[in-house]
């Protein structure tokens, strides 16, 4: 299918690669499960010889008689018969005769009961191994599909990414050939403001195909959609009473899609071709400018909330400060401002995602942010931290015990006089620790929260 997008073929590579597991390990628990042991068999029975048989004096032997000895047992018998027996020898060969046949009788049945048991435990057996070996069959023919789908699976994500990526600027390509007869419009501003006599070097991933690269950096250094969504869900407390609020630098639309969901009305700009592209897509209301223009052009006293998450680090100070001033015009009184961006402050931050970016032009102290914020006339202006660096991430400190800390002591871990050298050791490097994670392993990210 040529025309089907390619997050839905890898998403049912994904959904036959998960079938073909569930399968393989279903099959192989069946094996494992039909695999019997051997069952307990019941003892051999006795043999059957001539033990036993009653003698010719009414006793038993244990020999077995030959015919001899048979013939002249006859002949024994039958001059008895004439002569007449000794007294009570009739009885004792009658009395062993019945012993004897009792014997021979057990053991036949003996002999009966162990082979009907042995005949069922052989028939389970077989049974058994009958349905081992079809299931073995089973086992093995999933083990093509389970190996294929492997295959599959092998460097998926860098070719997830890859192919995405040639995909939309596939895309953009269809459309500048199909547009190329009525070329675009340029916005009428630059995303970043310059002094007249500057050359005007071309912006970074500025271009409509070069936007399309922008955009896949997003999806791989800033996060899910999902995940953006969640971090922003924060700010819906602030903008639940707002109407007409603008999300500058909208981005894929996280943002936008969660006013929606939840009744706001809310509008994006955004000067990223491939971004204003996915938005519309999902029925949102984007226009693509930047955002100087685009707050300009607003009717004064019109916006009713002001928006700007991991936006305002792409500002030159000299834009930053007019789309400020400009925003307090042409919002309505009261209306709330946020304003989230990356917290220099915190090295990892710092070292780990302002430097990554090539669009960032200028990282912002969170007193130099609230301090442009308040002096451009907003109120209640107020510094919220987010995204702390997980203890993970932070310096650890030294535990002490209980015994080599003061008692009552301010800091709940400072070592009595009494205390050990290591333990005095310890609390200066807990001390150290503490003033590092402060300053190096804070807060990723930061938002200037006020009011008009």
């Amino acid at each position: 299918m040529p025309d089907q997008p390619l997050e839905d073929l890898f998403a049912r590579l994904e959904r036959e690669r998960q079938d073909a597991d569930r399968a393989y390990n279903d099959a192989l628990t069946a094996l494992d499960r039909a695999i019997q042991s051997p069952p307990t068999l019941p003892d051999a029975p006795r043999p059957l010889d001539g033990a036993g048989l009653p003698s010719g004096d009414g006793g038993v032997t244990n020999e077995v008689v030959p015919l001899s000895r048979i013939v002249l047992g006859g002949l024994r018998s039958m001059i008895w018969r004439i002569i007449g027996s000794p007294p009570g020898m009739e009885q004792r060969l009658h009395a062993n005769l019945a012993q004897y046949a009792n014997r021979i009788g057990a053991a036949h049945l003996e002999l009966r009961h162990t082979v009907a048991v042995l005949r069922d435990a052989v028939g389970d057996e077989f049974n058994a191994l009958s349905r081992f070996e079809s299931l073995l069959v089973q086992y093995l023919q999933t083990i093509t599909l389970y190996v294929d789908t492997k295959n599959r699976s092998m460097g998926g994500s860098e070719l997830r990414d890859r192919l995405a990526l040639v995909e939309q600027r596939l895309m953009i390509l269809k459309r500048e050939l199909a547009a190329r007869a009525e070329p675009t419009p340029q916005p009428t501003a630059p995303a970043i403001l310059r002094s007249p006599d500057q050359p005007q070097p071309p912006d970074v991933f500025a271009g409509r195909i070069d936007s399309t690269t922008y955009v896949g950096f997003e999806d791989r250094f800033r996060g899910s959609r999902s995940e953006i969504r969640r971090r922003v869900e924060d700010y819906l407390p602030v903008l639940e009473h707002a109407t007409n609020v603008v999300d500058v630098g909208c981005g894929r639309g996280e943002l936008l899609g969660l006013l929606q969901a939840n009744g706001i009305t809310a509008r994006g700009v955004d000067a990223n071709h491939t971004m204003v592209e996915l938005c519309r897509a999902r029925g949102l209301e984007v226009e693509r400018s930047d955002a100087l223009t685009y707050i300009g052009q607003q009717a004064d006293g019109s916006i009713g909330g002001l928006v700007a998450i991991q936006v305002v680090e792409h500002f030159e100070p000299g834009y930053l400060v007019r789309f400020l001033e400009t925003a307090y015009h042409k919002m309505k009184p009261g209306a709330p401002l946020i304003l989230e961006t990356i917290n220099p402050v915190c090295w990892m931050a710092f070292f780990e995602t302002y430097i990554r970016d090539l669009t960032h032009q200028r990282p912002l102290h969170p007193d130099t942010l609230s301090f442009l914020v308040e002096s451009s006339g907003f109120s209640a202006v107020d510094v919220q931290y987010r995204s702390p660096v997980t203890e993970g991430d932070r310096l650890e400190r030294v535990p002490l015990r209980a015994s080599d800390v003061a008692a009552g002591s301010a800091g709940g871990d400072v070592p009595s006089v009494e205390a050990g050298p290591l333990a005095q050791l310890a609390s200066v490097l807990n001390a150290h620790a503490d003033k590092l994670n402060a300053r190096l392993f804070s807060s990723m990210d930061y938002a200037v929260i006020a009011r008009r």
